[in-house]
């Protein structure tokens, strides 16, 4: 939703812009190229010196109480801080990799998102992954041992806009305890349809409360680099557009640059977006309800975050019922995966298919989507790699029909950019669209604001389930995550029911490892705007 923005000149924005430009950058942006050092030698990597680190560890303190007055949240216990080199940080990246949930999310659902084509068939996630992380990492506050680090090989003046950041963390670790509070996904297998809706009723809080700690995070930041302007995030707001706007850029991050648009995405989602849902509660309903109250409250969706006055109105996302489909498939497939399809998957979806102009288009028009995707149990763990193995259905709502016929012409001329052999199936009765593929039938049904799609499902069986879904739904409006999430989709207190689904929404994972990692040289503002 568009923020309503007080005018200011372009003389004072390009001036409050300069300023936070020469703010210097994270961690992970290069200085600039000294001569290269005759062939054959290294030039050994420049560290901090101990002075220069003590001077560093005295400035927690400082930072930490302008990161409390900026957002209200009481200081309850000292910061522990470490100084950390290069390869300590590698390691605590790779020990991320192997140990993380999030990461085994990602992978396990890895031939999912390939069957989406949100990844191409032959890509290497996890490779990928590490290259991506050593790139962007920036700083990191760790909740398990209560630690914010400092990075030994940058210099003391770069590091303290990350610790402001990082400190904003600690801030919040200390009312809300941000190791469970952050990570409300389950993780055990569902086997019903009871099971099924349990989990998706919760499956989007992890990317919600991502963004309200990195947004908030971002917000103190903003304010920090404001400082000597004697300007706020409030007085001068059109720079967090700016922002935003630059954390879509990957002029300085050449990994980045070639992520796909999952990964991307789902990085800056919890900075951009969550930077811009702060700043309208702030702005709208005061500081407590944007830092403690969004704390205590916090949204439960995507949708929420990406649409901050509904927040405020205390609406909820719709949720879509997932009908006991297992009677028609559990015989044939195992249940690999299961989720919402949220605002921002649509959002990435719909530019996958259709380009930015059809995101713009169909992302605002979003009004819920779940999926479930299944693999044969006669695969053998050669074949569970690959995408033919997987038989995938999802069900999208939409908030007119002009939309839902918009997406449904984008599924079936994505079509050709997955499979081989693709070929309509004349239907006399003109109500599905039935396409034969390298890997098996696919259909397409629109009914009034729905779109039901089935990929490699026998055709039988792929008309059944859409008959399912779709009656399911009803005629009247969606239901909410809160009425159906145990505790209500904005408690922080609800039981998690044990028996649900691992898998969540298709970016979430992503966007909750990335989070868990620290801050991204992605989400800061560049030097050289002057």
């Amino acid at each position: 939703m568009a923020r309503a923005l007080p005018c200011f000149s372009l003389c004072s924005l390009t001036c409050l812009l300069v300023l936070a430009m020469t703010i210097p950058v994270c961690a992970a942006v290069a200085p600039s190229s000294p001569a290269p050092p005759p062939q054959g030698a290294q030039t050994p990597e420049k560290r901090i010196t101990p002075d220069q680190a003590q001077e560093l560890f005295k400035s927690v303190d400082a930072l930490l109480h302008f990161a409390s007055s900026t957002t209200g949240l009481a200081i309850q216990s000292p910061v522990k801080r470490a100084l950390s080199s290069r390869a300590e940080v590698e390691a605590y990246l790779r020990d991320k990799l192997n140990d993380d949930k999030d990461a085994k999310r990602m992978e396990q659902s890895e031939v999912v998102l390939k069957k989406f084509g949100l990844l191409d068939r032959d890509f290497q996630l996890r490779p990928f992954l590490m290259e991506l992380l050593k790139e962007q990492i920036a700083g990191y506050y760790d909740p398990k041992t209560k630690t914010v680090y400092i990075l030994n090989w940058v210099d003391t003046e770069t590091q303290k806009p990350v610790l402001v950041h990082e400190l904003t963390h600690a801030l919040q670790d200390q009312r809300v305890h941000l190791e469970t509070w952050s990570d409300q996904t389950p993780e055990d297998m569902s086997h019903n349809a009871s099971e099924d809706n349990e989990h998706l009723a919760r499956d989007e809080m992890d990317t919600a409360r991502d963004a309200v700690t990195e947004g908030q995070a971002m917000a103190v930041f903003v304010n920090y680099a404001l400082r000597p302007s004697g300007q706020t995030l409030l007085t001068a707001p059109e720079i967090v557009q700016k922002m935003e706007d630059q954390m879509n850029s990957t002029a300085d991050s050449p990994v980045l640059a070639r992520a796909p648009l999952l990964l991307s995405q789902s990085l800056i989602f919890p900075y951009q977006e969550g930077l811009g849902f702060t700043q309208d509660l702030w702005m709208d309903k005061g500081r407590d309800a944007a830092f403690a109250g969004a704390l205590d409250h916090p949204p439960s969706s995507s949708w929420e975050v990406m649409n901050p006055r509904y927040y405020e109105q205390h609406r909820q996302a719709p949720v879509l019922l997932m009908p006991n489909i297992h009677p028609l498939v559990d015989a044939r497939y195992r249940p690999i995966d299961i989720g919402q399809i949220g605002q921002l998957d649509l959002r990435i979806l719909a530019t996958l298919y259709g380009g930015p102009s059809a995101a713009r288009k169909l992302t605002p028009a979003w009004d819920g989507g779940i999926y479930w995707a299944g693999q044969l149990r006669s695969a053998t763990a050669q074949q569970q790699s690959q995408t033919g193995s997987v038989a995938l259905l999802y069900l999208s709502a939409w908030t007119s029909a002009a939309a839902a016929r918009m997406f449904a012409s984008l599924e079936a001329r994505e079509l050709a950019l997955k499979y081989d052999n693709v070929r309509p199936i004349p239907q006399q009765d003109g109500e599905d669209r039935v396409y034969s593929t390298s890997e098996g039938m696919v259909l397409i049904r629109i009914q009034n604001r729905m779109v039901f799609v089935a990929e490699s499902f026998e055709l039988d069986t792929a008309r059944k389930l859409a008959e399912l879904l779709l009656g399911a739904q009803g005629e009247g409006e969606m239901r909410m995550a809160g009425e159906v999430a145990p505790g209500g989709a904005g408690s922080t207190t609800g039981a998690i029911p044990a028996h649900a689904v691992t898998a969540s929404t298709l970016s979430a994972p992503f966007a909750h490892f990335f989070a868990s990692c620290g801050w991204m040289k992605a989400a800061m503002p560049r030097v050289g705007a002057r």
